[in-house]
């Protein structure tokens, strides 16, 4: 157990104006054949906007892409030559869901720009969804959840 700190606060809690109980992840690494064209993809088909893209003297890139705003970022990285991408990111399950306010618009925008639905939007309980994939197959849901009146 934590020694009590002056204050009545747990010590390590509070530590010089820092609270390391407010986390967020600033950046997610995520696996890709082809930089370029996994820019292309998140750029122009989903709507993130570039961060970072710095080469480096190796000639390396290291390259931040995310949705508009604030909030986690992609690290894009390319992976190693062999690496079944849809199982190094989620086992083939979906890697990641993207949420919209406005599914039916987003739907039409990713499909305009040949994003490959598995499946035609369903409704369940939790919102409205449609699994789609990413260019190296990595499986995404696209989710309108239901927000609950107040």
């Amino acid at each position: 157990m934590v020694g009590a700190a002056a204050g009545g606060e747990q010590a390590g809690l509070r530590t010089g104006g820092y609270d390391p109980r407010v986390l967020t992840i600033r950046l997610a690494t995520y696996l890709v054949r082809d930089l370029d064209e996994a820019m292309r993809f998140f750029l122009d088909a989903l709507g993130f906007e570039l961060r970072e893209d710095v080469t480096h003297e190796d000639g390396g890139r290291w390259v931040v892409i995310g949705p508009p705003g604030f909030g986690t970022g992609l690290h894009l990285v390319v992976a190693a030559p062999g690496t079944d991408l849809p199982t190094a990111q989620a086992g083939g399950d979906v890697a990641f869901i993207l949420g919209t306010d406005d599914f039916a618009g987003r739907h039409r925008i990713m499909d305009a720009h040949g994003v490959r639905f598995l499946e035609e939007p369903r409704h369940e309980p939790y919102g409205t969804v449609a699994v789609f994939a990413d260019p190296a197959g990595v499986r995404w849901d696209l989710l309108e959840p239901i927000t609950p009146n107040t």
